[in-house]
C-alpha cells in the first residue's frame, strides 16, 4: 500500500494535484487505515495515470470522469470530439498570431491599411512622432464611425501630400509642438491653414467631404478630442476665425454654424 507522496511519484504529479482530483471527484479518497493514514493501492496508481495522460492529451478536467467510464466506443467518439474542439482551438490561436504579426507597430492596431500607409507617409515627409499619435487616434476614431467612406477619405489626403503647402503645413505643425506659445509661428500657420481651406474651396473639396462626414453629433466629438489633444488648437481655431473660417473638424466661410471639413492636421 502506498501513501499520498508514493502514488504522486508512481504516477509522475504532484501531492497537490492528487488532493485536486480528490477534490473534484476523479479519484476516490479511500479511508484511514488505523494509524490514521490513507494509504493507496494499485488501482488507484492505474486510474491515478490514465487521469494524468488525459489532461496532458488537453482532455478537460471535466470530461475525463466520462472517458474513463466509457465503453471502447463511446471512448473513441469522445476523443474525436475533443479533437475536433482542439483543431479549431489550434485555428483560433493561429489566427491570433497571424493578426498580431500584421499589428507590427500600434499604427496598425484598429486601424485599415490606407490609415496605416498615410500615418508612414507623414512621418516621410519629416512630421514627428507627436504629431503622428494624435492623427492616429483621430483616425482611429474616423474609422469606427465611418468605415465605408474612409478608403476615399484616404485617398484625397494621401493626394494632398503632393501639395507642398500641406508638406509645409505639418512642418509648421511639428514646430508649434516645441514652441506652441509662438505666436508668430501660429499666424503663419494659420495664414496657411486658410490659404489651404481657400484652395479646397474653389476645387469643390469642401463639398465631397461633406458628403462623406454628415453626422453632426460626430464633428462634435472629433472637436473636443482636437482641443483636449493640445492647448494650441484652441488658439489655431481663434486665429482661422480671424481670417474668416469657422469650426475645426468642419469649417465653413464666415458662418458659426459651419458644415464644412477642414484639412485634418
Amino acid at each position: 500500500m502506498l501513501t499520498i507522496g508514493q502514488l504522486a511519484s508512481y504516477a509522475g504529479v504532484t501531492t497537490r494535484t492528487v488532493r485536486h482530483y480528490h477534490q473534484i471527484g476523479l479519484l476516490p479518497e479511500p479511508d484511514r487505515d488505523a494509524s490514521g493514514y490513507r494509504t493507496y493501492d494499485a488501482a488507484a496508481v492505474v486510474r491515478l495515470i490514465r487521469i494524468r495522460t488525459l489532461a496532458e492529451a488537453g482532455v478537460p478536467l471535466a470530461r475525463v470522469r466520462d472517458l474513463l467510464d466509457a465503453d471502447p466506443e463511446s471512448f473513441v467518439a469522445a476523443t474525436r470530439q475533443i479533437d475536433r474542439e482542439l483543431r479549431a482551438r489550434i485555428r483560433t490561436l493561429q489566427e491570433h498570431r497571424r493578426r498580431i504579426a500584421q499589428l507590427g507597430t500600434g499604427d496598425s492596431l484598429a486601424l485599415p491599411w490606407e490609415v496605416v500607409d498615410y500615418l508612414d507617409r507623414l512621418r516621410a515627409i519629416g512630421t514627428p512622432e507627436r504629431i503622428i499619435e494624435p492623427e492616429r487616434d483621430a483616425w482611429i476614431l474616423t474609422a469606427a464611425r465611418w468605415p465605408d467612406a474612409l478608403p476615399a477619405i484616404m485617398a484625397e489626403k494621401v493626394a494632398q501630400l503632393d501639395n507642398p503647402k500641406v508638406v509645409r503645413l505639418y512642418q509648421l505643425i511639428g514646430r508649434i509642438s516645441e514652441s506652441w506659445e509662438d505666436e508668430d509661428l501660429l499666424r503663419e500657420t494659420a495664414d496657411l491653414i486658410s490659404s489651404l481651406l481657400e484652395q479646397a474651396a474653389d476645387r469643390g473639396e469642401l463639398e465631397l467631404q461633406d458628403e462623406l462626414m454628415p453626422d453632426e453629433s460626430f464633428i462634435r466629438l472629433m472637436d473636443s478630442f482636437a482641443v483636449a489633444s493640445h492647448p494650441v488648437v484652441a488658439r489655431l481655431r481663434d486665429l482661422i476665425e480671424e481670417r474668416g473660417w469657422s469650426g475645426w473638424t468642419r469649417v465653413e466661410k464666415g458662418d458659426p454654424q459651419a458644415s464644412r471639413p477642414a484639412p485634418s492636421v
